[in-house]
This record gives C-alpha cells, sequence and structure tokens, in this order.
C-alpha cells in the first residue's frame, strides 16, 4: 500500500512561494533594464536593489531552512541520473539566487554608487571603487542572470513533468493545495 506524499517543511514551501513571484519579477525588471529610457531605468534600479536585498536574505533563510530540515525524497522509482539532476539544480538553484544579488551589489559598490534601500537605508560597499572590477562584475551579473533564467526554466519544466506527465505527487510537496497523490 503506498503512503501520502511527503511534504517539505512549512518554512521551505513558505519561503518557496515568497521567493518565486520575487524571482520572476527581478528576471522581467532586469531584462526591462536592458531595454528601457533612462526615466524607467532610475524607476526599475529603484525597485531592483531592494527587492534583490529581499531575495538574498529570503536565499540565507532559505538554504538555512534546507540544512535544518531535509526535503522529503524523490520517488523511489525516478533514475538516478534524475535524482542526481535534481538535487544538483537545486543547489545551482540556491547558489545562484546567492550569487546574484552579490554580484549586483559588489558591482554598485566597484561603481562607487551606493546600495540605497527602501527608508533611506544604505548598505556598506563590498567592493572596492575600481572601473575595472565594474566592468567584469557586470558582465558577471549579465551571464549569471541568464544562467539563473535557464535554471529557473528547468526548474519549471521538471516540475510541471512530475505533475502532468510522471504524475507521482512531487509537485504536491511543495504544493499541497494541489492534492497530496500517494507514491
Amino acid at each position: 500500500m503506498s503512503t501520502p506524499v511527503p511534504l517539505f517543511h512549512a518554512r521551505a514551501r513558505l519561503l518557496h512561494w515568497l521567493m518565486a513571484p520575487l524571482v520572476v519579477a527581478m528576471l522581467f525588471i532586469g531584462i526591462g533594464m536592458l531595454s528601457t529610457t533612462s526615466s524607467a531605468y532610475a524607476l526599475l534600479l529603484a525597485i531592483h536593489k531592494p527587492l534583490g536585498v529581499a531575495i538574498l536574505v529570503l536565499v540565507l533563510l532559505r538554504i538555512h531552512t534546507r540544512f535544518r530540515h531535509r526535503p522529503p525524497p524523490l520517488p523511489s522509482d525516478l533514475p538516478r541520473l534524475q535524482r542526481r539532476a535534481a538535487t544538483l539544480s537545486h543547489w545551482l538553484l540556491y547558489a545562484l539566487l546567492l550569487l546574484m544579488p552579490v554580484s549586483g551589489w559588489a558591482m554598485l559598490s566597484a561603481a562607487g554608487y551606493p546600495v540605497t534601500l527602501l527608508a533611506g537605508i544604505r548598505l556598506p560597499p563590498i567592493a572596492p571603487h575600481d572601473a575595472g572590477l565594474f566592468a567584469w562584475l557586470r558582465g558577471a551579473h549579465h551571464w549569471l542572470a541568464l544562467l539563473l533564467f535557464a535554471t529557473f526554466l528547468l526548474h519549471l519544466a521538471a516540475a510541471l513533468f512530475h505533475a502532468l506527465v510522471r504524475r507521482d505527487g512531487v509537485l504536491a510537496s511543495m504544493a499541497p493545495w494541489l492534492g497530496r497523490r500517494r507514491r
């Protein structure tokens, strides 16, 4: 007899669903910043900075939660290569969600721009003011964003594969309102 699908820890589920729309918004804001006018750019940047810091704080909480509460096991009939790919892609997502805001903060620091949050709170610079470093970090931030976007799409595709093709309850372990199928 099969057992109900085990759920991710409640904090992991909360952080996941809190971060998902923030990350999607951040990706679209970043794309918008590349192709907009200077007045719109300033507005997008004013949103981008505090949103990046919020994602940084949330991903640190998410990583802490991941170490404290192991995720539920994947279905036993999932091939070993897919299990390994799932684990590696999750850690890649965590790394990218950590590196993106840190690289953005360092990039702004290297450019000599302050990272100002809401209510006028300023973060200290984390990199020396250096035009060459700024250029390198800007390129790194761009490529990390593209990798994050690709990894995000892969994560979404895997979730849909588990929900619509395999129907194995993997998505329900993070989204219990979708129904807790048995494994």
